[in-house]
């Protein structure tokens, strides 16, 4: 998925949700195609199983994501109920590749670390395959949208 986004035009993110019951969801970043800031894949993914899926379904879903979850996306994630997430590239190596983007630094806080901070359970696995997710970026934020 994360190569899909790259090569579509949009950053090199990508998400899959898997439900209890096998069904799967797929979702890409969109941020420079629909010029929307919260358009990450894993926030697009959210909407998706948001209209799809009901809180229970949702609840025992999880979330594999090719890059850790940014604050915001974190946040989609707990309110939407879905109970597990598995990432390979952690936010701090990305942090590591990307240089500063229109002056705004990014925010280091883990999803860990948001998760923690509410009362529902959301499981994290990662980081885990980092040199296939460290490869999808390889060149593109030297010149980057």
């Amino acid at each position: 998925m994360a190569r899909r986004s790259r090569t579509n035009g949009n950053h090199p993110f990508g998400a899959i949700l898997v439900a209890g019951d096998g069904a799967v969801i797929e979702s890409q970043n969109t941020v420079v195609t629909t010029g929307d800031p919260t358009g990450h894949a894993e926030t697009n993914l959210v909407r998706l199983a948001a209209a799809r899926l009901s809180a229970d379904e949702r609840r025992s879903s999880t979330l594999y994501t090719s890059t850790e979850p940014c604050v915001m996306c974190s946040g989609a994630i707990y309110w939407a109920g879905i109970g597990r997430v598995v990432y390979a590239l952690p936010e701090q190596m990305l942090g590591q590749m990307v240089p500063e983007q229109g002056g705004e630094p990014t925010l280091d806080l883990p999803c860990r670390e948001v998760f923690a901070r509410g009362g529902n359970t959301v499981h994290v696995a990662g980081p885990a395959l980092i040199a296939e997710a460290v490869a999808v970026h390889a060149g593109f934020w030297d010149a980057a949208p």
